[in-house]
C-alpha cells in the first residue's frame, strides 16, 4: 500500500502514456464523453452512434487491453492503473460485443438523453462559446441519423428492443428539441447568431421528430414486452456496473436482509417523530410540517446551495481533506424534467465547475427538505464533487484516471456511503433528516431486490403474491417501501426496468466501502478516519476490485 499523496507530481510513465492516448481516442470517438469528462477541443461535435462506430471504440479498447498486457508497472500508480483499467474495458468489451451497445434504448441512458442533456453543460457567456454552441446544435440531425442507424441495427440483428423503453424514449423525443431550446437564450440575444439559431432550431425539431417516428413505427411494433433481459445477459451487466464480480443470488438476499434491516432502523424514528406511528405515518407527519416544506423550485435549489456550502465549510480539515480549488459548488435547475438530483464534474481545468442538477417534474409543487438533506451529501460533498474533484486536482494520477476511471459501484457506492457517514459526524441528527437517509438508503436496498429479481427472473415474494417478480411487482413492492414523490419513483423503476445492473451498484457498493473501511482501520491501526478517507480518495476512480486490496494490504 502506498503512503500519502506525494507533494511532487511524478514523471508520467509509459503505461500513463497508454492511458492517456486511450483517453485521446475516446475524446475524438465520442465528443459527448469529451464534453460530459471536460477534455476541451471536441464540444463542437457529437459522438456518432451508428454500428461502425460503435465497433470502432471496442477495437480502441481491445488494443488498449493488449498494450497495458505487454507494458511494466513502475510503480504503484502503474499497477493500479493496469488493473482498474484492464477490468473496466474488459467488462465494457463484453456488453459491446454482445451487442449491448448498439441501439441502446432507455429511459435515462441512451443516446437521445446523451445529445439532449450535454448542451445543459455549454457555456454561453462569450460569443466563441456562442458559436462553439451554435456549431454543435447544427450537427444535431447528422447525429440523429446515427442514433437512427444504431436502432435500425438492433432492430435486424438484436439483442431485443422493449417496448416500454421505446415508448419512454419516443415521448421524450417528441420534447428534446423543447429542452435544448431552453439553453438557447444567450444565442438568440446575439443578433448575429440568431438567423442561423433559428435555421438550426427547426433542423433539431424535424430530426427529433424523424426519430419519434422511427421509434413508434419501426421500434415499436418489434419490441419485446417482457421487461426482463434473464441471467445471462444480466450478469454481463452488473459486474460491468459495479466494477466487480458478483453471484446475483447472494446480492439479492443480502438486499432482502439489508431491507429488513433498515425498516427496523425506521419503525424505532418513527415513534421519536410521533410517538406510537408507523413509518408510514410519521412520514406523512414530517410532510405536512410547514419547516421541512419549500414551495417554489428556484428557493429549492438555493436551500441546496446553502447546504452544500454549509458543508465544504464544516468538513474541510476535519474528516476530510478538501483542496481549495474543489470548495466552488454550483447547484442549478436541469432543462429536463425527469425528477432525478445529479452531479456533473468539473473540466480538466476547472473553468467549469462542478454542478448538482435537480430535474424537476412539472406535476411536482412542494420539496421536502427532510427527504433531500442526504441527496445533497450524496451529490455534493462528501459525496461525488469531493470524489471525483479530488481525483482531477490530483498531482499523481494521469489523465485518464483522473477524468474517465469511473465505475457506478467505485462512485455511486462512495456517494451513498457518504449518506451514511453524514449521519455517523452528526449532520443528520434531526429525525426528519435522519428518516430522509433511511428512506434514500431503503431505496437503495430495493432497487437491488428489484433489479435483480426482474432481469434474473426470480421468484417474488409472498406478500406481492409469488410468481415471478415483473414491473406490476416491482411498483408495489417500490410504493410499498419508500416515500418518494411517485412521479419520481415511477421514473425510477422505469430506470430501473430499461437500465440492468446500474440500480443495484449502489448499495452493492457501498456495502464494500463500508467492508473496506472496516478491514482497513482493523489492518492500519494508525489510521484515523479521515487517514482512511484521504488514501481512498486518492487512488481516483478505481474499481471495486482493486479498492480493497490497495487499503487493506500492508
Amino acid at each position: 500500500m502506498s503512503g500519502p499523496t506525494e507533494s511532487v507530481p511524478r514523471e508520467p510513465s509509459v503505461i500513463d502514456q497508454i492511458a492517456e492516448s486511450y483517453l485521446a481516442d475516446q475524446a475524438v470517438q465520442d465528443p459527448l464523453f469529451a464534453t460530459e469528462v471536460g477534455v476541451p477541443g471536441h464540444d463542437h461535435l457529437l459522438t456518432d452512434f451508428s454500428p461502425a462506430a460503435c465497433t470502432a471504440r471496442t477495437v480502441s479498447a481491445r488494443a488498449t487491453v493488449h498494450a497495458l498486457a505487454e507494458s511494466h508497472p513502475v510503480d504503484d500508480v502503474d499497477r493500479v492503473t493496469v488493473a482498474t483499467m484492464t477490468a473496466s474495458l474488459r467488462r465494457e468489451i463484453a456488453l459491446a460485443e454482445s451487442g449491448e451497445r448498439v441501439g441502446e434504448c432507455n429511459v435515462i441512458a441512451s443516446p437521445l438523453q446523451a445529445v439532449r442533456d450535454i448542451f445543459d453543460l455549454m457555456p454561453t457567456e462569450s460569443a466563441a462559446q456562442r458559436e462553439v454552441f451554435l456549431h454543435r446544435l447544427r450537427v444535431v440531425p447528422e447525429c440523429v441519423d446515427t442514433i437512427i442507424d444504431g436502432l435500425r441495427h438492433r432492430i435486424a440483428h438484436g439483442p431485443p428492443l422493449v417496448q416500454r423503453q421505446v415508448e419512454l424514449v419516443a415521448a421524450q423525443a417528441a420534447t428534446a428539441a423543447d429542452a435544448i431550446a431552453a439553453n438557447t437564450g444567450p444565442l438568440a440575444e446575439d443578433a448575429s447568431l440568431r438567423d442561423g439559431l433559428d435555421v438550426a432550431q427547426r433542423d433539431v425539431r424535424v430530426a427529433f421528430e424523424a426519430l419519434d417516428a422511427v421509434l413508434r413505427a419501426e421500434a415499436a411494433p418489434v419490441a419485446t414486452d417482457v421487461d426482463a433481459v434473464g441471467r445471462e445477459r444480466y450478469i454481463r451487466f452488473l459486474p460491468a456496473y459495479l466494477g466487480a464480480d458478483v453471484d446475483p443470488d447472494e446480492a439479492y438476499a443480502w438486499a432482502t436482509d439489508r431491507l429488513s434491516a433498515i425498516v427496523t432502523e425506521q419503525a424505532a424514528l418513527a415513534d421519536e417523530v410521533l410517538p406510537g406511528a408507523s413509518v408510514a405515518e410519521a412520514m406523512a407527519h414530517l410532510d405536512s410540517l410547514p419547516r421541512y416544506a419549500v414551495h417554489d423550485r428556484h428557493e429549492f435549489v438555493a436551500w441546496m446551495q446553502e447546504l452544500s456550502d454549509r458543508a465544504v465549510e464544516g468538513l474541510a480539515g476535519t474528516h476530510f481533506d478538501i483542496p481549495a480549488k474543489l470548495t466552488r459548488l454550483e447547484c442549478r435547475l436541469a432543462p429536463s424534467s425527469t425528477g432525478i438530483i445529479y452531479y456533473t464534474q468539473p473540466s480538466a481545468d476547472l473553468s467549469r465547475p462542478g454542478r448538482m442538477w435537480w430535474s424537476v417534474p412539472p406535476e411536482q409543487k412542494v420539496f421536502h427538505t427532510w427527504q433531500e438533506k442526504t441527496t445533497v451529501f450524496h451529490e455534493g460533498v462528501p459525496g461525488h464533487h469531493l470524489q471525483l474533484g479530488a481525483a482531477i486536482v490530483s498531482d499523481e494520477l494521469n489523465a485518464w484516471r483522473k477524468l474517465a476511471s469511473f465505475t457506478s459501484g467505485h462512485g455511486e457506492g462512495w456517494a451513498l456511503y457518504a449518506e451514511r457517514l453524514m449521519a455517523e459526524l452528526g449532520w443528520l441528527d434531526d429525525p426528519g433528516d435522519r428518516m430522509g437517509m433511511l428512506d434514500s438508503q431503503r431505496l437503495r436496498a430495493a432497487r437491488v431486490v428489484v433489479d435483480i429479481g426482474v432481469h434474473c427472473k426470480l421468484r417474488a415474494p409472498a406478500a406481492l403474491g409469488g410468481g415471478t417478480w415483473d414491473a406490476e411487482k416491482a411498483w408495489q413492492f417500490l410504493t410499498d417501501s419508500v416515500a418518494m414523490d411517485r412521479a419520481v419513483l415511477r421514473f425510477e423503476l422505469n430506470r430501473y426496468l430499461g437500465w440492468p445492473g446500474q440500480a443495484p451498484s449502489y448499495a452493492l457498493g457501498q456495502r464494500v466501502w463500508e467492508e473496506t473501511r472496516t478491514a482497513a482501520l482493523a489492518t492500519h491501526r494508525d489510521w484515523t478516519l479521515k487517514d482512511f478517507h484521504t488514501r481512498a480518495l486518492a487512488l481516483g476512480g478505481v474499481s471495486l476490485d482493486v479498492l480493497a486490496g490497495e487499503l487493506t494490504s500492508t
